[in-house]
């Protein structure tokens, strides 16, 4: 099992990613480039859960998003071709009085298979910069979106 933390400074509140992180229509592979349209299906969606399916590449998993909390945001993996047990994503949201937010990250990977458990390896050790880098990606576009563009803190 691997757990990768990733950070962010951002001028974008909780509030503001967190619209981002749960908008589910057309288009998301921009904001998140492993959520392919092809491969998005909603299944549910309510005022502050949802459960959905996304993924790219080959690789998919069925999410169940909690965003109840609104400095605490988490995805837990229910179905995956790759991922179970513990998987899932945890945001973090720090609020400083600067107006600038901390988001803090944790992606568990715990490989279901032989190849989910080689690819959390990968994702642990050499991966963890591919997902730092669509982390900040992510943070970039949602900026871009709400008006704050350019305005994003070196983490």
């Amino acid at each position: 099992m691997s757990t990768i933390n990733l950070h962010q400074t951002t001028t974008l509140t909780p509030e503001q990613y967190i619209a981002g992180l749960t908008d589910f229509g057309p288009g998301r592979s921009e904001l998140f480039g492993n959520s392919a349209d092809e491969y998005l299906k909603v299944h549910q969606l309510g005022r502050a859960e949802a459960e959905v399916t996304e993924g790219s590449g080959g690789i998919w998993e069925r999410l169940h998003y909690d965003w109840s909390d609104p400095n605490h945001v988490v995805l837990m993996t229910t179905d995956s071709n790759l991922w179970g047990g513990a998987s899932g994503h945890t945001y973090n949201f720090t609020r400083h009085t600067n107006g600038t937010t901390d988001i803090d990250v944790d992606v568990v990977r715990e490989g279901k298979n032989l190849k989910g458990k080689l690819l959390g390896f990968l994702l642990g050790t050499v991966g963890k910069g591919i997902l730092e880098k669509a982390f900040a990606n992510s943070v970039k576009v949602i900026e871009a979106r709400n008006g704050a563009a350019g305005e994003r803190i070196a983490a």
